[in-house]
C-alpha cells in the first residue's frame, strides 16, 4: 500500500496501521496565531519535501474539564487545524467518505479520541473517515468588533476541512462526491448548523447528527454580550490587543466569562457557541430547516440517547429540590412532570430529572428537525440508544456519548471500559449499530439485513430504530412527553 501520497499542497507520509493506513495531522488551513487569531481560516501553503503525517497533530487550546470525557490534560496549541485520514488504500477507487466532528460542548475535545478510530469502517466496510480538529472556546466564537466572523470561525473551520477533503480526498482512495458530514453532541450541533449554510453546498451528501440538532446557536446579542465581557476581563478594548494576549490568558478569560454569563444567556446555553452571523447563517438552523426547508436534500440519520444528561449527574436531584431545578430548562415543571410519568409510571425525582433534561436539550430538538425536514420532502431516520451501561451500578444508563464506540466499532478502545462498566463487550449491539453506519454512508439509508427495513421518520407514525439488547422498531416512544413540549421548545 501507498505510503506517500501527493496533494495539491505536496507530498504526504503516512504509515500502515492495524492493517489500514493512517495519514494523521495534516494541515487543511494556515495557523490561526498572530494577525490571524480570531480571522477565518486561510489555505494552507504548499510545502516542499515530505510532510510527516504519522503522528496526530495537537490538539485545538482547551481546558481539561470536570467529567468522565474531558477531565484529563491535553498537548494544546494555536496551530491545530489539522485532520486525520483513516484509508484502506490511497488508490484511485472511488470510497464513500465520512468526515466526523468530535464534540466537547464547544469547549473540549479532538479528533484523535481513540473512540473515533476509523479502522472498522475502513476494514469491514470500505470507507474512508476522516476527523478533524476545529478551535473551540473564545479562540472559535468569541464575538470580537471589528472581527466579523470571529463569532462562528470554529464553524467555518470545519467548512474548511470538507473544502479540503473535497479537492484532496481523491488521492487517499475516497470519492468527493460521496462525503457524509457526522458528529456527536457539539458535533451534531456543528453538522446542522453547517446543514444551514450557504457556504457548504456541494461539500457533501449526507449527514448524521448523534444527540443534537439544530437549536444550539446562540444570538448576536448574545454573542455580544459574551464578548464584552471577555474583552473586559482581559481589559483590552480592540481585537489587535487581543491578538497579543497569551493563550492561557485568553483560556482564563474564557472560563471567566462561562462562569459569568447567565445574565445575558438563554437557559441552557454556553457563552461561546456558533452565533447568528450576517451572510454566513442568518437564524437559528431550526429557523432554516422549518421555514425554507434548507438542507432537506440532505438524507440524515439523526438520534439520542434514552438517559442523555446521567453524564451531568442529574439522576442525582432530590425529590425536595426537583421542581427548582427543573426551572433552569422550562417554566412550568409540573406540566412537564406530569407528562413523563404518564409514559414512565412512578419513577424517581433523578429519573424524572433526566427524562425532562434529555428532552430539553436532545430528543425534542432531533424530533423538531425531523418534522421540519418532512415538510420539505426530507428524508430522516431517527433512532433511540437505550443500551444500560453497568458503571457505577447502572447509574450512566444510557448516557450521553455512550453510543459512541457501538457506532464506530471501538468498543474494545481505550477508555471505553469505564463507560460500559463490563468487560463483556456487548457487541450484539454494536455490530447491528456499526453496520447500520456504515450502510447509510455508503448508500444513503441505515436498513441492513440484521435490522430489516428501517423506515424514515413521518408525524402519521413516528417509527424509530431503539438500539439496546433485543433492537428492535418502535412507534413514537414517550409519546406524552414529546407531546407536552408543543409550543414550549
Amino acid at each position: 500500500m501507498e505510503l506517500v501520497i501527493e496533494t495539491e499542497f505536496g507530498s504526504i507520509q503516512g504509515k500502515e496501521r492495524n492493517g489500514v493506513l493512517l495519514f494523521a495531522g495534516i494541515p487543511y488551513a494556515s495557523a490561526p496565531i498572530g494577525e490571524k487569531r480570531f480571522c477565518p481560516p486561510e489555505p494552507v501553503l504548499p510545502w516542499t519535501g515530505i510532510y510527516d503525517a504519522t503522528q496526530f497533530g495537537p490538539v485545538a487550546p482547551q481546558l481539561p474539564g470536570e467529567g468522565l470525557t474531558d477531565s484529563h490534560d491535553v498537548t494544546w496549541d494555536e496551530d491545530c487545524l489539522s485532520l486525520n485520514v483513516c484509508t484502506p488504500s490511497a488508490d484511485s477507487k472511488n470510497r464513500p467518505v465520512m468526515v466526523w466532528i468530535h464534540g466537547g460542548a464547544y469547549r473540549h475535545g479532538t479528533g484523535a479520541t481513540p473512540w473515533y478510530d476509523g479502522t472498522r469502517f475502513a476494514k469491514d466496510s470500505d470507507i474512508v473517515v476522516v476527523t478533524i480538529n476545529y478551535r473551540l472556546g473564545a479562540l472559535g466564537f468569541a464575538r470580537i468588533p471589528e472581527a466579523p466572523t470571529s463569532g462562528i470561525n470554529g464553524i467555518l473551520d470545519q467548512i474548511a476541512a470538507l473544502r479540503w477533503v473535497k479537492n484532496n480526498i481523491a488521492h487517499f482512495g475516497g470519492d468527493p462526491d460521496q462525503v457524509t458530514i457526522a458528529g456527536e453532541s457539539a458535533g451534531a450541533f456543528s453538522v446542522a448548523t453547517i446543514m444551514a449554510m450557504p457556504k457548504s453546498r456541494g461539500l457533501f451528501s449526507k449527514a448524521i447528527t448523534q444527540s443534537g440538532a439544530g437549536h444550539h446557536v446562540i444570538t448576536q446579542k448574545e454573542a455580544e454580550a459574551a464578548g464584552k465581557l471577555f474583552m473586559k476581563y482581559l481589559e483590552v478594548d480592540t481585537v489587535e490587543e487581543l491578538r497579543e494576549v497569551k493563550t492561557e490568558d485568553i483560556l482564563e478569560a474564557q472560563k471567566y466569562v462561562e462562569e459569568n454569563s447567565s445574565e445575558f444567556m438563554s437557559a441552557g446555553q454556553l457563552p461561546f457557541y456558533p452565533s447568528i452571523t450576517n451572510e454566513l447563517l442568518v437564524d437559528h438552523p431550526i429557523a432554516l430547516f422549518t421555514q425554507e426547508g434548507i438542507g432537506a436534500e440532505i438524507p440524515l440519520l439523526t438520534g439520542t440517547n434514552t438517559d442523555e444528561t446521567t453524564l451531568w449527574g442529574t439522576n442525582q436531584i432530590p425529590e425536595e429540590k426537583l421542581h427548582k431545578w427543573l426551572k433552569n430548562y422550562v417554566n412550568d415543571p409540573a406540566h412537564f412532570i406530569e407528562a413523563v410519568q404518564e409514559d414512565r409510571g412512578d419513577i424517581t425525582a433523578g429519573e424524572t430529572a433526566v427524562a425532562i433534561s434529555t428532552d430539553h436539550t436532545f430528543r425534542i430538538p432531533a424530533i423538531q428537525m425531523a418534522e421540519a425536514r418532512q415538510k420539505h420532502g426530507g428524508k430522516t431516520w431517527m433512532y433511540e440508544f437505550d443500551w444500560k451501561s453497568k458503571a457505577f451500578n447502572g447509574a450512566l444508563g444510557s448516557c450521553h456519548a455512550l453510543e459512541i464506540p457501538f457506532t464506530f466499532g471501538t468498543l474494545d478502545a481505550k477508555g471505553t471500559e469505564l463507560f460500559l462498566g463490563t468487560s463483556e463487550l456487548p457487541n450484539h449491539v454494536g455490530d447491528k449499530m456499526h453496520a447500520s453506519w456504515a450502510s447509510f454512508i455508503r448508500e444513503g439509508n441505515p436498513s441492513t439485513e440484521a435490522l430489516g427495513q428501517w423506515p424514515t421518520y413521518h408525524i402519521a407514525d413516528r417509527k424509530v430504530m431503539r438500539f439496546t439488547d433485543e433492537t428492535t422498531l418502535i412507534d413514537d416512544p414517550w409519546p406524552a412527553a414529546r407531546k407536552s413540549w408543543k409550543g414550549h421548545r
